[in-house]
């Protein structure tokens, strides 16, 4: 039998027979999806597009967030973001308020940022080069390693979208909410199919883990994002998040056609 194609993830039937590979979240339509439902609960918005200029503090205790995917202050991937993009374009307007972020990294200090980093955020944000660095951080950190533990731990599109979703909201520090502790959280209670366990069963089980860990953090505690969205494609068994897509965040209603 050949291998499977990069990006797919091979589905096991009954006896334990391979069936047909379905594409992968790194599929390029699969990753399009990705983005308008992370989107529809960062931004209230399908066009992630527009956000390369969004920064506001949520006054959650990480400073400014900012940009396509909540890039922090407060937690060093703004900072690695902007080091970036200075490294892509010396002297960028980002770049002199590089010493301040590093000196707030870790905190929600807008110390040395305050009163012109907002609007200079937004300046840099018309530049494809920062648009480009935001791209390319965000796979680095977040997408791509969500991808392969989800391929590792035998999960599709859905399972590798649900662990994207957590990457991106806890990080996958060795806090007791981070990415890490939710899914060891998980696997006391279920085994990935990669184990030989039931993926639906899997995943509901790491969606109660995210649940928790959410709960402890008040400016997190609205679950819509999971009761709402994810939770509604894995209780259909859309475990190769296929369209259309019909979700709700925060009461909003979305739909990918």
């Amino acid at each position: 039998m050949g291998a499977v194609a990069s990006g797919a993830v091979a589905a096991v039937g009954r006896g334990g027979t391979a069936t047909a590979a379905a594409p992968g979240l790194d599929d390029p339509a699969k990753k399009e999806i990705a983005m308008k439902l992370v989107s529809s609960a960062e931004n209230s918005s399908l066009d992630w597009k527009a956000q390369y200029q969004y920064i506001e503090d949520i006054g959650d205790g990480r400073g400014y967030t900012a940009g396509i995917i909540g890039f922090c202050s407060g937690t060093g991937d703004m900072l690695d973001l902007v080091e970036l993009y200075t490294r892509r374009r010396p002297g960028n307007v980002l770049a002199a308020y590089l010493p301040a972020l590093r000196r707030v990294d870790g905190s929600d200090s807008h110390a040395g940022l305050d009163p012109g980093y907002p609007a200079d955020w937004r300046r840099a944000a018309r530049d494809t080069a920062f648009q480009q660095a935001q791209n390319d951080e965000r796979d680095r950190v977040y997408f791509d390693p969500a991808v392969a533990r989800g391929r590792a731990d035998g999960l599709r599109a859905l399972g590798q979208f649900i662990y994207y979703d957590a990457l991106v909201m806890h990080g996958d520090g060795d806090d007791p909410t981070g990415f890490r502790a939710i899914r060891e959280r998980a696997l006391r209670g279920a085994e990935p199919p990669a184990r030989g366990g039931d993926e639906r069963a899997y995943l509901d089980a790491f969606l109660d883990a995210r649940v928790w860990a959410m709960r402890q953090e008040e400016a997190h505690s609205d679950t819509s994002r999971v009761d709402t969205a994810q939770r509604v494609f894995l209780r259909k068994g859309n475990l190769d998040l296929n369209t259309p897509l019909d979700w709700k965040v925060y009461g909003d209603s979305y739909h990918i056609g």
